[in-house]
């Protein structure tokens, strides 16, 4: 029988300035501790022990929202260039969007989405559900019933092929028959979608949220009295497009006006800071990145909604804490705790003993050049951050155990990722 492969990582730190030593065995960390002694390793060939010099160790980030753009659009992504990615960045888990062609919107399309994702993944992956307007309730049923997904995504606003819900009633069939329901809702689609998840719904997370105005809406919701928030929790996620980006940025130049279009489209920077504010007040839940790549040329050919994201998610956050704009242990809840919390992963998102070593390994201190210092791993080949000096990069990405990323190099026949396990 093969020998369980064993990693030692050996003077990290934690997030809160704290030393920090892991033992990993197989796929679980089986010890966290001020200091490990490797004497009974170091002769042993299925060890490794490696000195992370006072890096930051992190749980590796979980993205729940990303469009990897497979089935049916692969040309721009596909499960494999998009995990290398995740595994550059620090991302160990990605979540997909159902809005594929065909979209995941029966039993039948989940299951050959999760056959192609399990082929094809370097880190671990969730698919969300897609609610549809042709009323898909029974199909919704099916999934949760047998717990091939346990969330439903729903777009209340503008969007492609049969997922814009405009009918009440199949909006209110979807509310009262999935665990937790995602939305694209942008305006006074909001206040919808907030109201039916008070009279129908057992959890509402609003995505990417890009203005003062919405988020205002989403705020007093989760603070609204009359409402039971164990048994209608709201949750709010924000990008770091709308984070960092903004409509002075976009039309600085002719070739910004072009790439930094997506939906919601970008706000004002009294937005960025609104949104920065909140986090720091803790009214934020999660940062996702709305990964969603066009090739350059699509994009410059014409207004083209979507841009990449998850390969420069947690370098942003890094940056922004170097700026002082938001403390690492904020970055951890809002990128690796809360997005295990709320989606209910299986023993993800915290470094715990017992848990799966999805762990990462951070230079916080290391300058870099977005796009001149590093390669781009996804397949659209561009990044709206090209040519930003960012200070703060991943160095190594383990999943489930394994190196999957390490000092710039994808790890050559590492398909490593799994379908992560949820709890009721």
């Amino acid at each position: 029988m093969k020998k369980k492969e064993i990693i030692v990582l050996k003077n990290g730190m934690d997030i809160f300035g704290n030393k920090i030593e892991i033992l990993i065995n197989g796929e679980i960390i089986e010890k966290i501790s001020e200091n490990i002694d490797v004497k009974e390793f170091e002769s042993k060939d299925n060890v490794r022990i490696i000195d992370v010099d006072h890096k930051l160790i992190m749980p590796g980030v979980i993205d729940v929202h990303t469009h990897m753009r497979e089935p049916g659009i692969t040309y721009k992504e596909d499960f494999e260039t998009g995990s290398r990615a995740c595994a550059k960045a620090g991302v160990t888990t990605f979540y997909d969007m159902p809005n594929t062609i065909p979209t995941t919107t029966t039993l039948e399309s989940l299951q050959e989405k999760k056959k192609l994702a399990s082929e094809k993944s370097i880190v671990n992956f969730g698919l969300h559900f897609g609610g549809s307007k042709n009323d898909n309730i029974e199909e919704i049923k099916k999934i949760l019933k047998n717990s091939e997904a346990n969330t439903v995504k729903i777009f209340m606003n503008v969007t492609t092929g049969e997922m814009l819900i405009e009918d009440d009633e199949i909006l209110k069939k979807v509310f009262e028959n999935s665990k937790l329901v995602l939305v694209h809702a942008e305006h006074e689609m909001i206040d919808k979608a907030i109201e039916l998840n008070k009279n129908y719904g057992k959890g509402l997370y609003v995505c990417h949220i890009p203005s003062a105005e919405e988020l205002k809406k989403v705020i007093n919701a989760k603070k609204d009295g009359n409402l039971n928030t164990e048994k209608h929790p709201v949750y709010a996620e924000v990008t770091p497009h709308h984070l960092f980006l903004n409509t002075e940025i976009r039309e600085s130049t002719e070739r910004n006006k072009m790439l930094l279009r997506m939906k919601p489209e970008l706000r004002e920077k009294s937005d960025n800071e609104f949104l920065w504010e909140a986090i720091n007040r803790g009214e934020i839940d999660t940062i996702g990145t709305d990964h969603a790549p066009h090739l350059i040329e699509e994009k410059l050919e014409k207004v083209t909604f979507g841009m990449p994201g998850v390969e420069t998610s947690l370098a942003l956050m890094i940056n922004a804490y170097n700026e002082g704009k938001i403390s690492l242990e904020m970055i951890q809840k809002l990128m690796c705790e809360n997005p295990a919390r709320i989606m209910k992963i299986l023993k993800r998102g915290k470094l715990q003993e017992g848990y799966f070593a999805d762990i990462i390994v951070v230079d916080t201190q290391k300058e870099w050049i977005v796009g001149v210092d590093d390669t781009i791993e996804s397949k659209c080949g561009w990044t709206p951050y090209e040519n930003w000096k960012l200070k703060g990069k991943n160095t190594m990405t383990i999943v489930n155990g394994k190196i999957v990323y390490e000092n710039g190099k994808i790890q050559e026949n590492v398909k490593n990722g799994k379908e992560i396990e949820f709890y009721d």
